[in-house]
């Protein structure tokens, strides 16, 4: 085969690719709620979340509303979304050296927010963590699906869809944010959507819109006049387990070295 012939090739076949992720992401938002989404164009689009880990107070309003919004299992361990308490104490003055390890906790997913343990004067520093998917650009679990139900869409949204997926598991293992869960109900994955049918008519995810302090902020990164570019310029921002390379399009400020 001719070089040029290979490369004719590789490049229809990808083509190909792009074009069906677009079919499919665009089936995506014409299924049930989503179908009023006229206009939406996958290739115009690029989503990300910004996260103020300062600004979060545990209340759990987020979690709340994501398992209301896209009917979530109630119980704590099928969550879209979720929030940790991080409690990292004082250095041990007789080992000095030493890092202290951190103390993590999650009741219920932080849906009902968190029972005060370390009241004022327990010493070292407590704060909340939101976890969610992170729309990963190079996404490890699109790369083991055997049969294509999770894919990337065109706007930078991580996708299942559910009549394709057969439940294997494979990505839920693969996921290095613990973000994938079986719904018992269909027994196929799930996970957050970013709120697709949200976005593709033009609001908010549900977390963003009922966060009460603004910790929580989406945005479209190809479009310009997008708050969501002043945020990452003013502050200085971080990935979950960036030596994953994952392309993680949920970007922090002020998380501390501490955070797994």
């Amino acid at each position: 085969m001719s070089v040029d012939r290979r490369q004719f090739l590789a490049d229809t076949t990808k083509l190909l690719l792009l074009t069906g992720a677009a079919s499919r992401a665009w089936a995506f938002v014409e299924q049930g709620r989503p179908q009023d989404a006229p206009g939406y164009d996958v290739h115009r689009h690029w989503w990300a979340m910004f996260i103020d880990i300062e600004k979060c107070i545990g209340c759990g309003l987020c979690v709340d509303a994501c398992k209301v919004e896209n009917d979530v299992p109630p119980e704590a361990h099928y969550s879209r979304t979720w929030v940790e308490r991080y409690h990292v104490p004082d250095r041990d003055p007789l080992d000095p050296l030493a890092e202290p390890q951190p103390r993590v906790d999650s009741p219920d997913g932080g849906r009902h927010g968190f029972p005060e343990i370390y009241p004022p004067g327990t010493g070292g520093k407590s704060f909340f963590v939101p976890k969610l998917c992170n729309h990963c650009a190079h996404s490890p679990c699109v790369q083991v699906c055997p049969v294509g139900a999770t894919f990337e869409s065109p706007d930078g949204v991580v996708l299942v869809d559910k009549d394709y997926c057969v439940g294997c598991r494979y990505c839920v293992q693969a996921c290095p944010y613990g973000c994938r869960y079986i719904d018992p109900r269909t027994q196929t994955v799930d996970k957050c959507t970013l709120c697709y049918h949200r976005i593709t008519r033009g609001l908010t995810t549900a977390c963003c819109e009922v966060c009460p302090t603004g910790a929580r902020q989406f945005g479209d990164l190809k479009n310009p006049r997008d708050p969501i570019h002043d945020l990452l310029r003013a502050h200085k921002v971080q990935v979950l387990k960036p030596q994953m390379a994952t392309g993680s399009k949920v970007y922090y400020a002020g998380l501390d070295a501490a955070v797994r």
